[in-house]
């Protein structure tokens, strides 16, 4: 499976999409591609700095479920305040990872923040959409769905 990140060609994705967080440990997690947010957001609880510019965080990477909880410890990026498509503000960790989508893997400053009420466990920002996408609003999973023995741990939600 080649790696097409540096393809001049920009890839069309549907509004939603599956993908992976390598650095993360999650290999697939169902993601919203929202070109009306500057940044990605992750679900994550249990958020505790660490010495030297360190989060370690816990990821739920289903809707709606605890399965296949991932901790991570990753370096902090920045801190950001961040206001929401409801108009609150607060102040977020932001870590930089990767996100391999449409078998592309781009680098993304990505906000760590509770996502339980969301319909989906993480938003893919315009700026990650800036390397390589173009948004389909009308198209879903147009880079592919996950394996069925992983949709099946995600039974409940559509696929």
């Amino acid at each position: 499976m080649a790696d097409e990140t540096k393809t001049a060609e920009p890839f069309v994705a549907g509004w939603r999409e599956w993908a992976g967080l390598p650095g993360l440990g999650v290999p697939y997690i169902k993601v919203k591609l929202d070109t009306g947010a500057r940044s990605s957001a992750l679900h994550a609880f249990d958020l505790e700095e660490l010495p030297g510019d360190r989060v370690r965080f816990s990821v739920h990477p289903w809707q709606e479920s605890e399965a296949d909880a991932v901790t991570v410890e990753h370096a902090i990026h920045d801190r950001r305040v961040v206001r929401s498509s409801s108009g609150h503000t607060e102040e977020r960790i932001v870590i930089l990872t990767e996100i391999r989508l449409a078998k592309r893997t781009i680098q993304a400053e990505t906000t760590l923040s509770n996502r339980t009420q969301m319909g989906f466990r993480m938003l893919v920002g315009r700026e990650a959409l800036r390397q390589g996408f173009l948004v389909d609003p009308a198209g879903s999973f147009l880079a592919g769905r996950a394996p069925r023995e992983v949709r099946r741990r995600n039974r409940g939600r559509t696929a």
